[in-house]
């Protein structure tokens, strides 16, 4: 069985991007200020100042990618404190921390959390109606999973 959470309508909203993709994603939050306002923002270090100074939006800043802030953004989201995850990756430029980047994205598969990895992705899902409402997001059932794989 699952567990459910209600996910409220002022959600917690990580924003990361790779170098090449920050553009992108100053682009898209800038396009989509009004609505990130309601919110409350988190991102890694180099994307969450660059942002904060050009929207003018207040963001809580984790490490830089590299330094650990993926891995802040995962515990954050395995902790129930992140709704949504937009993570402009950059597909052609390979990355020192790839296995934090795959970890976070497994975390946030796992704890079935939105996540846009492109503009496209992050419009459909800003633009949603579900962005403004509650909604009961399924978790799943861990207890169950231990139990089936605990070693004697």
């Amino acid at each position: 069985m699952e567990n459910v959470i209600l996910k409220p309508k002022k959600q917690h909203i990580a924003l990361i991007a790779h170098d090449n993709k920050k553009k992108d994603l100053l682009a898209w939050a800038l396009f989509n200020k009004g609505t990130l306002a309601f919110h409350k923002l988190y991102a890694t270090g180099t994307t969450g100042a660059f942002l904060e100074d050009a929207i003018g939006i207040p963001i809580v800043k984790f490490n830089s990618g590299p330094l650990g802030g993926d891995q802040q953004v995962g515990a954050k989201i395995a902790e129930g404190e992140i709704d949504l995850l937009v993570f402009f990756w950059d597909p052609l430029e390979p990355q020192p921390h790839d296995p934090d980047v795959k970890a976070l994205l497994r975390l946030a598969v796992l704890w079935n959390i939105p996540t846009a990895s492109n503009r496209a992705t992050a419009d459909y899902i800003i633009s949603s109606p579900l962005m403004s409402e509650e909604y009961l997001r399924t978790t799943p059932d861990l207890d169950r999973y231990f139990q089936s794989h605990r070693k004697f």
